[in-house]
C-alpha cells in the first residue's frame, strides 16, 4: 500500500558513503532474480490450516519430558541441583505443550526472510539505514551476526514479520527443549521443526562463531570467547550463558561469563583479567556500545581488535523497528529496482509500518486501535503500546521520541491444559538464523500485551511441523 502524500511518507535521506570494504557490491538485478527464485521455489502465500487449528486448540496432551531434559542440562554444565533450581527461578520459562505449524508455513517465513535478506544487501537500503546510524554503527568489520532473531505472528493470511532482533536469547535453551519431548499424539504424521540431533544442532550454533571468526578475517583458531551482558547472573536468560559456556568448553575453547566493565583494552588486545578474549558473544542491550561500561569492548571493537557478533552494524542494518517503514514500502523499494515478486512477498508478510511523526499524529490518534507503536531502538517490549491501550499522557510522551507504527497483527493462539483446565494462550514464532537460514523454530506462549515470561504454562515451547493432515486429534 502507498502512504497518503503529505503524510507518513518516507523520508529521503542523506546517503552514506562507507569506507572500502564496508558494503558487498549487490545489484538491484540480482535481488530481482533472488526474487524470483523465491517465488518459483516456495509459491504463494498460504492462510491457515484448519487441521493445524485444531492441533493447537485441541490436543492438550504434555510431549515435555522434564526428566529428559534435566539429565541433559544437568550432564551440560555438570550440576545436578542446576535444573532445581531453574524451576524454582523461572517457573515460566518452559511450556509443557508444543505449538503446532505448517509445512508452508514454515517455508513462508523463510521466503521472506531470505527476501529481507537480499534488500539489506542492496547498497541503497545500507546507505539509508547507516546514514541514520551511530558512527559506530557504520563500522563494517565483516560479522554479521549470530542468532538474528526473525519474529513473526501467525495472522489470518500466514505468517507475518513483527520485529527483528540481532541478539535473540534462547536459542540454546530451545535446543535441549525440542530433543526433550516425547510423542503423545500417535495418529499424527509430524516431524519436529528442525533436526532433533542435539549434538548436530549444537554443532551447527558453534560454527556459525567460526564462521563469524573467518569474517572478520582470522585465519588462527578461535580459542577464548567471552559471553557479554550486563550484570549477567542478573539476567533472566543467565543459564543460558551457562549453557553456551559449558558447549564452547566442550567444543574445545576457553569460555568466560562477564559484564563489560571488567574487560580492558591495552597492547592491542581485549582482556579479562590475564586472559586475552578472541571473541565476544554480545548479549548487551546496549546496541551501540556507547555506555561508559562499555568503553573498553568499543575501544577494541573499532580498533579490530576482537571479533563482535552481533556488532552494532548489524542492529542498525537489521533491528532498528525504523528499518520496517523502508521494507514495508513499496514504491520506495521498486525505486531501487527491487522486482515486483519480491514486493510482493515483503509486503504481505510484513505490516505496514510508518514513523510517527508530528505530521502523522493526528491520524495515528484516531485511528491508534488499529496501531502497535514500538520504540526504535526498543527490545523485549520495553515502552512498547497497543493503540487501545495508550493514555494521552503517554502519546504525548511517544511524540517526543523515535517511535514506528506497525498495524496490529492478531497473534494465533494455542490452549494448553493446566491441572486439568485449559486456557488460551497468544503465540509467537521465532526464527533462529544465521546468514540468512533458519537454524531452529521455537515459539513462546504468553498472556498479556507483549511477549512475556510470567505466564503460566507459557514459555518457550517447540515447534513441530506437520508434514500431513493428522487421522485424528489426540487428547
Amino acid at each position: 500500500m502507498a502512504h497518503r502524500a503529505g503524510c507518513c511518507l518516507y523520508q529521503r535521506q542523506t546517503l552514506y558513503t562507507p569506507r572500502s570494504g564496508g558494503m558487498m557490491a549487490v545489484t538491484p538485478s540480482c535481488v530481482a532474480q533472488a526474487g524470483r527464485s523465491i517465488i518459483q521455489a516456495l509459491g504463494a502465500p498460504q492462510t491457515v490450516s484448519n487441521d493445524i487449528e485444531r492441533l493447537n486448540s485441541d490436543c492438550t496432551c504434555v510431549t515435555l519430558d522434564r526428566d529428559a531434559l534435566c539429565r541433559a542440562i544437568e550432564k551440560a554444565v555438570a550440576d545436578p541441583e542446576f535444573c532445581q533450581a531453574l524451576a524454582l527461578t523461572h517457573p515460566y520459562l518452559l511450556s509443557a505443550q508444543p505449538v503446532f505449524l505448517t509445512k508452508a508455513h514454515a517455508e513462508r517465513m523463510q521466503q521472506i526472510i531470505g527476501a529481507i535478506e537480499a534488500i539489506a544487501r542492496l547498497p541503497q537500503y545500507q546507505s539509508a539505514v547507516l546514514g541514520q546510524a551511530t558512527e559506530i554503527a557504520r563500522y563494517r568489520p565483516g560479522p554479521i551476526g549470530v542468532f538474528m532473531g526473525y519474529d513473526f505472528h501467525l495472522g489470518e493470511d500466514g505468517p507475518m514479520l513483527i520485529e527483528i532482533n540481532t541478539n535473540a536469547g534462547g536459542a540454546l535453551i530451545n535446543a535441549y527443549l525440542l530433543q526433550a519431548q516425547r510423542a503423545c499424539c500417535n495418529d499424527m504424521n509430524l516431524a519436529a521443526s528442525m533436526r532433533t540431533d542435539l549434538d548436530a544442532l549444537c554443532s551447527n550454533f558453534v560454527a556459525s562463531f567460526g564462521g563469524e571468526w573467518k569474517r572478520q578475517g582470522r585465519t588462527g583458531p578461535l580459542e577464548t570467547i567471552a559471553i557479554v551482558d550486563h550484570a549477567p547472573r542478573e539476567q533472566y536468560l543467565y543459564p543460558e550463558f551457562v549453557l553456551f559456556q559449558r558447549l564452547f568448553e566442550k567444543r574445545g575453547m576457553s569460555a568466560i561469563i562477564t559484564s563489560p566493565n571488567e574487560l580492558a583494552h591495552r597492547d592491542g588486545r581485549l582482556w579479562h583479567g590475564e586472559r586475552q578474549i578472541d571473541l565476544v558473544y554480545n548479549r548487551l542491550t546496549d546496541f551501540h556500545l556507547e555506555q561508559p561500561e562499555s568503553v573498553a569492548l568499543s575501544r577494541a571493537y573499532l580498533a579490530g581488535d576482537v571479533v563482535v557478533t552481533p556488532n552494532p552494524w548489524a542492529h542498525a542494518v537489521y533491528a532498528n523497528k525504523s528499518n520496517l517503514v523502508l521494507l514495508s514500502d513499496g514504491d520506495l523499494l521498486r525505486t531501487w529496482g527491487v522486482s515486483d515478486d519480491l514486493v510482493r512477498v515483503l509486503q504481505s508478510g510484513i505490516p505496514r509500518t510508518i514513523a510517527v511523526t508530528p505530521e502523522c499524529a493526528a491520524e495515528l490518534w484516531s485511528g491508534r486501535d488499529r496501531w502497535f507503536f514500538k520504540p526504535n531502538a526498543g527490545y523485549g517490549g520495553k515502552a512498547a503500546y497497543r493503540g487501545d491501550k495508550i493514555t494521552r499522557r503517554v502519546w504525548a510522551e511517544l511524540l517526543n521520541t523515535s517511535y514506528v507504527a506497525q498495524r496490529i497483527v492478531t497473534p494465533s493462539t494455542r490452549k494448553i491444559s493446566i491441572d486439568g483446565t485449559q486456557h488460551s494462550l497468544k503465540a509467537d514464532l521465532r526464527n533462529y538464523t544465521y546468514d540468512g537460514k533458519v537454524q531452529l523454530i521455537a515459539a513462546r506462549l504468553y498472556q498479556g500485551q507483549t511477549t512475556n515470561f510470567r505466564t503460566q504454562g507459557g514459555g518457550f515451547a517447540p515447534v513441530f511441523v506437520a508434514d500431513g493432515a493428522p487421522a485424528k486429534i489426540c487428547r
